[in-house]
């Protein structure tokens, strides 16, 4: 298992054009505009927790509070290009509970749905994770001054 995502990741690395970084900085840049929007938006997904009746208001509020820092934190180290895999890795969970069981239901086909921007973001996460930062970013510009 080790030795497929020692060569996943060899390949992200070795065969990553510039224009991609511009995708990964964008991504990193919504991921951010969405953990601002889910922060002053609170009363909306307080109530959508309360309906589901399955966590507590601590777990509500805990979980809220998760969701914000892992977006703007993971989306400005996907924006600079540090340690972008693990932070894909953090936020593809969030983004499948978004898909799934938010957006899906009831949103799909309705004007303006934020269903596909979220389909759209967990794709690149996932596209992002196994291709990693690229030439732009922080992490390689500290291997070439090393």
């Amino acid at each position: 298992m080790t030795n497929i995502i020692t060569k996943i990741e060899r390949w992200g690395d070795t065969h990553h054009p510039r224009w991609i970084d511009i995708l990964r900085i964008i991504l990193g840049l919504v991921l951010i505009w969405k953990g601002v929007e889910f922060a002053l938006n609170l009363d909306a997904f307080s109530v959508l927790m309360a309906k589901s009746k399955l966590v507590t208001s601590f777990g509500i509020s805990l979980s809220a509070h998760l969701i914000i820092v892992i977006h703007i934190i993971g989306g400005l180290m996907i924006t600079i290009g540090t340690q972008t895999r693990s932070s894909c890795l953090f936020q593809i969970p969030i983004l499948l509970v978004a898909v799934f069981f938010v957006n899906l239901p009831e949103h799909v086909f309705k004007p303006y749905s934020e269903f596909w921007l979220s389909v759209s973001v967990l794709v690149g996460l996932i596209f992002f994770l196994v291709e990693g930062n690229g030439p732009l970013s922080v992490d390689r510009s500290g291997n070439r001054n090393s």
